[in-house]
């Protein structure tokens, strides 16, 4: 029996779930309080007849924290299937929604720091847990702080028939994106392409699904490594510049990264070119719209390009503009009927898909696109810079003392200050931080980040100088470095 301590912080979740600093805040104590949590969730909205899934990525103590998962799950008498390997997040919303369970867990920290871990929670359909869920759940936790847990070891609960492993989980899913994609057009191109899944999980899938359409594929920081290579798992250019260059030197076609949990895309063309998330959403959209011919709006969060805007624009459709966290990217995708929704920080999904970020089904896509249209990735760049314009985006994360907090809050939230620009400013959102629109379709906006103590600036115009002005408008304005 676990005996809490109210001395402790409370847990927060953020956009993405709970997540934080090994050994200080996810730690066993805390990660069996959100479990409880979780449990006593189901029980109230009377969700207790179906088995919670439970998967974990390749961070450290990912796998022990999925067994001490299962200790308060089958203790509170909940039958629990684990993974046997290391799993993408993707691959858990999936499983919660074709096998029609209430919630799923994956024990992951996403693109995060190393130093962090985390448990994300997905409810029916394979969604994200919404806004009222979780600050429910926040409440059950708290609430529950002075319970004894009750928890059941690994062996009592196979003695009991509460826990089952999942031996091949991957199969339906690899099969379902396949049904989606054109491989024919694939096979006959017969791409080669260098894939980094920088350590993470979705290794797997990616490389079934190449194979299977027979790309000739290497890899490259494929094992498992806690520390991510020294780096972060973010398929960003900084970290991408071995990818990027050995695609040049080896001649690859085509260069493929995902982050830690496999639910963020970055892309390398054939001449070394990065091409980041906002570019790969434009990209699928465009191909979606104009070469597949299907019909329909695209969402997008609002920290993501507005050439998505302009592209919908020239098609007869709508762009949908949504706060940021991909609940509201896969609600806005219901809402509307949107062919696609996706956000800046690398995360998409298409309809008829999982209703949250997948990778490899986006990677999938984008190398169909490549196959079938026969332009690279550049080169279709170009031609949408030709047809819409610039669309240039920087960002900027910006640390500051955590006393310093409810002071910037209250002069972007509630004095509503902002800085000076030279550009008109046609209105101010206050939806989610401070988003400035410009008259010329740039624009700026800021806000807490919702896993790290940072302010994460995102600006975008016709250009990076620009963009970078409106940025350091807001950092002397608010006196940070």
């Amino acid at each position: 029996m676990n005996k809490n301590n109210n001395a402790r912080p409370s847990i927060k979740f953020g956009t993405g779930g709970w997540r934080g600093i090994i050994g200080d805040d996810f730690i066993k104590e805390n990660i069996q309080r959100v479990t409880y949590g979780i449990c006593l969730l189901a029980k109230e909205e009377k969700k207790t007849d179906k088995p919670i899934v439970v998967g974990y990525d390749r961070r450290f103590l990912s796998e022990t924290s999925m067994l001490w998962i299962a200790e308060v799950l089958t203790g509170m008498g909940f039958e629990t299937i684990l993974m046997e390997r290391s799993t993408p997040t993707p691959l858990i919303m999936f499983l919660v929604q074709h096998m029609g369970l209430h919630y799923g867990i994956e024990v992951t920290a996403s693109h995060n720091p190393a130093a962090y871990n985390g448990m994300k929670l997905i409810v029916d359909e394979g969604r994200d847990a919404p806004l009222e869920t979780t600050a429910r759940l926040e409440e059950l936790i708290e609430q529950g702080m002075q319970d004894d847990i009750p928890t059941l070891s690994e062996d009592a609960a196979k003695e009991r028939g509460l826990i089952t492993y999942m031996h091949s989980p991957f199969n339906d899913f690899i099969d379902h994106i396949l049904s989606m994609l054109n491989g024919e057009a694939i096979r006959k191109r017969g791409l080669r392409i260098l894939f980094d899944p920088m350590h993470g999980s979705g290794i797997y899938p990616l490389m079934v699904i190449m194979n299977s359409t027979r790309c000739t594929v290497d890899l490259i920081h494929a094992n498992k490594d806690a520390y991510f290579g020294g780096g972060t798992p973010a398929p960003t250019a900084t970290r991408l510049m071995e990818l990027r260059h050995r695609v040049v030197e080896c001649g690859y076609d085509l260069g493929i990264a995902f982050d830690g949990d496999g639910d963020r895309l970055g892309v390398v063309d054939k001449d070394g070119t990065y091409i980041d998330a906002n570019q790969i959403l434009c990209l699928l959209y465009n191909y979606l719209c104009g070469f597949k011919g299907w019909k329909g709006p695209v969402v997008r969060n609002l920290a993501t390009t507005h050439m998505l805007d302009k592209i919908a624009e020239h098609y007869g459709e709508k762009c949908y503009e949504v706060p940021i966290g991909f609940k509201y990217i896969s609600a806005g995708i219901d809402r509307y009927d949107a062919i696609l929704g996706g956000e800046s920080s690398g995360g998409l999904t298409v309809c008829g898909h999982i209703h949250g970020k997948d990778s490899i089904y986006a990677a999938s896509l984008f190398i169909e696109m490549v196959c079938t249209t026969g332009i690279s990735p550049t080169e279709m760049l170009r031609q949408l810079e030709e047809k819409f314009g610039s669309f240039e985006m920087v960002e900027a994360n910006l640390s500051f003392a955590k006393e310093r907090k409810p002071e910037i809050e209250r002069i972007l939230m509630i004095e509503k200050k902002l800085p000076d620009f030279d550009v008109r400013v046609v209105r101010v959102g206050y939806e989610d931080g401070c988003k400035v629109y410009f008259a010329d379709d740039s624009f700026v906006i800021c806000r807490f980040s919702g896993t790290e103590p940072l302010l994460r600036i995102f600006a975008e115009a016709s250009n990076a100088d620009i963009a970078r002005k409106y940025i350091q408008a807001f950092r002397d304005m608010l006196e940070l470095d």
